[in-house]
C-alpha cells in the first residue's frame, strides 16, 4: 500500500470518528504531515491539497456533486505535479472519499521523473516480481509483535491456571470464554473506547505506531452480535476441553494470527474497507478441523452442550451460513470491492481453511504411524 493511500485511509478514520474537522485546513495539514512521519517527499503536496477548497466539497458531499469535486481536483493536481506525486495524491482521494478518480495516460516523457519518488508497499504496473512480498513488509512490525505476544500468553496461562483456576477447577475453555465475555461486557460501560480503539483497521495494520491492534484485535468484537455467537460456539467445542491454559492461549493467539494476517493481505491489495476483531478466525478453524476429521473418520464426531448432542457439521453449516451473511456484505458504503474479495479478507475464511488442512495434516500422520512399516 502506497503512503498516499494510508493517508487517505487515516484521514477516513480521523472524519468518521470527529478526530479532525474539515473547517480548519491548516490543522487538517498538520495531522497529515504527522502521519507522513519522515517521508519528506510528499509534505508539499499534501499541505498544498489539505488547503484546496474543493477538498473540502469532496469530503463533505456525496454523489454526482463529489464525483464533480474530484474529477475538478483532480485535473487541478495533474496540471501542477509530476506522474508519482499525482499518483499518491490521486490515492490519497480514493481512500478517503471512496470513489474512484480519473487517472491521466502514462506519459513515456515524463518517466524518468518518476525514478526519486516510488509508492511504498504498493508497487505499481507489475513492477515487483513478488508483489506478495512488498504488501507483507509493511505489517512486520504488527505481525512480529503478535507472533511474539503469543509465548507471553502461554506464560501467563499457566501462572494463571497454577494459582487461580486450578484449585476452582474451571476447564481451560470456561476460562477462555468467560474472559472473551468479561472484555466484551467491559467495553459495553466503562471501558466503551476499546470497541474503537482495539480492533485491527486497515490503515493501522501497516502503521508501526499502532502495531499493538494485531495483539488486542482478536479479544474483543465490535459487533455484539458476533460476540454472542462466538462465545456460544466456543463454550460448546471448548467447554469440557483438558488442555492446559496455557497451551490454548497460546493456540488461540498463533490461529487469530495466522489466520487474519492473510485476510489483512487480501485487503490491502483488493481494497477491501474494513476490520478485524473477535474470534471468527480460531473458531472457523476449530470447526472445520472436526467436521473435516469426521468426514475423514467415517463417522460423527459430537459436541455436547447439556442434553444436546450437536454433530460437527451442523455447526459448520449454521456457523457458516451466519459468517456468509455478515461477510458478503460491503462493511463501509464507500467500499467498491467484488464480494469474492470480501469474503478472502475474512479471518472466518481463512480459519476454514487453515481447519481443513490441519484436519488433512492429522489424519496423514495418523496414517503414518498405524503403517507398518518394513523392518
Amino acid at each position: 500500500m502506497g503512503k498516499g493511500r494510508e493517508l487517505g485511509l487515516q484521514l477516513r478514520e480521523w472524519i468518521a470518528t470527529g478526530s479532525v474537522g474539515l473547517d480548519n485546513p491548516q490543522a487538517l495539514a498538520n495531522r497529515l504531515i504527522d502521519a507522513l512521519g519522515a517521508d519528506e517527499s510528499l509534505r508539499g503536496p499534501v499541505r498544498d491539497l489539505a488547503s484546496q477548497p474543493l477538498l473540502q466539497r469532496v469530503l463533505r458531499q456525496q454523489g454526482g456533486a463529489q464525483r464533480s469535486a474530484i474529477t475538478a481536483l483532480s485535473s487541478h493536481l495533474a496540471a501542477i505535479y509530476a506522474p508519482a506525486v499525482l499518483a499518491e495524491l490521486l490515492d490519497l482521494l480514493e481512500a478517503a472519499s471512496g470513489v474512484a478518480t480519473s487517472r491521466p495516460a502514462a506519459d513515456p516523457a515524463g518517466s524518468p521523473a518518476q525514478g526519486p519518488i516510488s509508492a511504498p508497499g504498493a508497487p505499481r504496473g507489475g513492477s515487483s516480481r513478488l508483489p506478495w512480498l512488498e504488501n507483507l513488509r509493511p505489517l512486520g512490525p504488527g505481525l512480529a509483535l503478535a507472533a511474539a505476544s503469543a509465548p507471553v500468553l502461554f506464560w501467563a496461562g499457566g501462572e494463571l491456571d497454577r494459582w487461580i483456576f486450578e484449585p476452582w477447577g474451571w476447564s481451560s475453555g470456561v476460562v477462555l470464554v468467560v474472559g472473551l465475555a468479561l472484555i466484551q461486557s467491559l467495553a459495553l460501560g466503562p471501558l466503551r473506547p476499546l470497541r474503537r480503539r482495539w480492533p485491527l483497521t486497515l490503515e493501522a495494520s501497516g502503521d508501526p505506531r499502532r502495531a499493538w491492534c494485531w495483539i488486542s484485535a482478536p479479544w474483543i468484537h465490535a459487533s455484539n452480535a458476533e460476540a454472542l455467537l462466538n462465545l456460544a460456539v466456543l463454550l460448546i467445542l471448548l467447554g469440557t476441553a483438558v488442555l492446559p491454559l496455557s497451551s490454548l492461549l497460546l493456540r488461540y493467539g498463533l490461529t487469530a494470527l495466522a489466520t487474519t494476517a492473510p485476510a489483512v493481505l487480501v485487503a490491502r491489495r483488493a481494497r477491501v474497507l474494513r476490520q478485524w476483531d473477535g474470534a471468527s478466525g480460531p473458531v472457523a478453524a476449530l470447526i472445520a478441523l472436526a467436521a473435516v476429521l469426521s468426514l475423514l473418520h467415517w463417522r460423527v464426531h459430537l459436541f455436547s452442550l447439556g442434553p444436546l448432542a450437536i454433530p460437527a457439521w451442523v455447526l459448520l453449516v449454521v456457523y457458516g451460513a451466519m459468517q456468509l451473511g455478515w461477510q458478503l456484505p460491503r462493511r463501509d458504503p464507500q467500499d467498491t470491492s467484488s464480494p469474492m474479495a470480501r469474503l478472502w479478507s475474512s479471518p472466518w475464511c481463512w480459519g476454514t481453511l487453515l481447519g481443513a488442512v490441519w484436519a488433512l495434516v492429522t489424519r496423514a500422520q495418523e496414517l503414518a504411524r498405524s503403517f507398518d512399516w518394513p523392518g
